[in-house]
């Protein structure tokens, strides 16, 4: 176990980060939902009618989407582009390891590796493939549980309700989706620029602390 714990540590740190934080997004947002259609003259909903509402479904997966989309963009884009200094960019002036092609002799390869053709082209690409489809199916979800919100409300304030097709064009849809998506590439730009300049001891996120500036990668 403690060999378990010590080799998963970063991991499970995260993962019971997040869970933390969806039981208090779960708790605060239940409250908020309820204070706001009981605002608009309905009666409060038990735990379960809100973990499928539009307000839940919306409130978490569009926050999901744009850190899919952010991945998925910064490992796609550091394939090509550059920034000169960053521990979080490549050096284009050497070969990097990252960039040579899956040796199937090598020892501990994965099975993809050693089955080659097809198998071995989508597994190249996996990471990216994966990540855009999270972002894809986020921003459905996003989509849906927006829509199904906003009808909510129209119907509590007994207004006709919008199809997916107009709700598509909606600004409050937009809105909600590139208010997320300008914070996580402005954390991107943040850690790429910051990394030239300052380090932390210890971290690979940084360079060495006796690195140059202008050192590019760790």
């Amino acid at each position: 176990m403690r060999t378990f714990l010590r080799n998963n540590g970063l991991s499970l740190t995260f993962l019971i980060l997040f869970i933390f934080s969806i039981i208090g997004q779960i708790i605060f947002g239940f409250k908020e939902y309820n204070k706001e259609i009981t605002e608009l003259g309905a009666n409060e909903v038990p735990m379960g009618t809100y973990l499928v509402s539009g307000h839940f479904i919306q409130s978490t997966f569009e926050n999901w989407e744009s850190e899919f989309l952010q991945m998925a963009l910064f490992v796609v884009l550091t394939i090509f582009l550059q920034q000169k200094g960053s521990s979080e960019s490549k050096d284009f002036d050497k070969q990097e390891e990252v960039d040579r092609e899956p040796d199937p002799k090598r020892k501990g390869a994965p099975w993809p590796v050693k089955t080659g053709g097809a198998i071995l082209f989508l597994y190249k690409y996996s990471l990216t493939i994966l990540l855009l489809l999270l972002f894809v199916t986020s921003f459905a979800l996003h989509f849906y549980g927006s829509l199904k919100d906003e009808n909510t409300q129209l119907l509590l304030k007994g207004k006709p309700v919008e199809t997916a097709g107009d709700y598509f064009f909606d600004s409050r849809f937009w809105f909600e989706s590139f208010q997320n998506w300008q914070s996580e590439f402005l954390s991107v730009f943040a850690i790429i620029i910051l990394s030239i300049f300052l380090r932390q001891k210890g971290s690979p996120q940084s360079k060495p602390v006796d690195a140059t500036n202008m050192e590019t990668g760790e």
